[in-house]
């Protein structure tokens, strides 16, 4: 199937609002090892060659329902043992500015579905307003995705919950209601979407994570076309022990706060 075929095809799905069976039509899509169309050779190896690491991956039911359970103790667990910082945070963000602690998004997850995404706000309130104004100084160097180090429009406790990705933390609740995982490609705004080429839709080929690979490698620093070659290389690879690996491997690069802006 030609990439010219493959674009047409998923933007028909997405123009009729249809993705029952998103996973089949993006694993159709995406080539395991070279990210090139067509994959069917690779899933029919992984599933006969190495059946124990096939169970364990996402292309199987069984590792699909051992991600969704991950995500529901996860989440539920990171609830509770961060609720002072919830508390803190939600309280600096209050005695700082006027306005609401949460900051509300429409987000596309899996196959092209909208969702609600929440944050704790970390900018004014009119932010979304004020980011056409500054579109000219975008720095991702990319075009579909907006980065600016010093945004004029993070608070001050904006600038220290973005640093350490405080202002992420509503998002379990996103994961534990199922519109996005512990681990998977980073959601973008449908903005960003429209302007995807075929290898960035197969970011949608899976739930949306709080967490990926280009988080831990980097994060804001890696423009976006190395962003989608991390992201479709994870979603090719998947297993239940490779994100495990890459929740451990999130918390020191949190810590840290390099690459966040």
């Amino acid at each position: 199937m030609a990439d010219s075929e493959a674009k047409e095809k998923i933007e028909k799905k997405a123009l009729g609002q249809d993705f029952t069976g998103a996973h089949e039509l993006f694993a159709e899509l995406c080539h395991p090892v070279t990210g090139e169309i067509d994959p069917e050779w690779y899933r029919l190896r992984l599933r006969f060659r190495r059946p124990f690491m096939y169970h364990l991956s996402m292309h199987s039911p069984f590792g699909r329902l051992l991600k969704r359970l991950m995500d529901i103790v996860g989440g539920i667990t990171a609830v509770l043992m961060l609720s002072p910082v919830f508390l803190i945070t939600a309280a600096a963000i209050r005695l700082e500015s006027t306005g609401p602690i949460f900051f509300t998004q429409r987000r596309v997850g899996l196959g092209g579905k909208e969702f609600p995404f929440y944050k704790f706000r970390s900018m004014v309130v009119n932010a979304e307003e004020l980011k056409a104004k500054l579109m000219a100084q975008n720095e991702s160097g990319q075009g579909v995705i907006f980065k600016m180090k010093n945004d004029p429009r993070v608070t001050r406790v904006g600038r220290i919950i973005r640093k350490f990705s405080i202002d992420e933390l509503p998002q379990f609740y996103n994961v534990i209601r199922g519109d996005m995982s512990l681990v998977g490609p980073r959601p973008p705004v449908p903005g960003e979407v429209v302007q995807y080429q075929v290898d960035a839709w197969k970011r949608l080929a899976v739930y949306p994570g709080l967490t990926c690979v280009w988080q831990v490698s980097g994060r804001s620093s890696i423009g976006f076309e190395d962003q989608v070659k991390l992201d479709v290389n994870y979603i090719l690879r998947q297993d239940i022990f490779y994100d495990i690996v890459l929740v451990f491997k999130t918390v020191p690069a949190v810590l840290k706060g390099e690459g966040a802006f």
